[in-house]
């Protein structure tokens, strides 16, 4: 089983099959971009 996991937030994105305990570290996540958009629409 596999993990995908987020840099900036540490949460999981998603889960995948392999033979080994994996983690993959991604550079972006749902999250990440809602806090942004969020940010972005209040500086306005």
């Amino acid at each position: 089983m596999g993990t995908i996991v987020c840099q900036a937030c540490n949460s999981t994105i998603d889960h995948f099959e392999d033979e080994k305990v994996t983690v993959l570290y991604s550079k972006k996540c749902n999250c990440c971009d809602g806090d942004k958009t969020e940010n972005t629409k209040n500086n306005r």
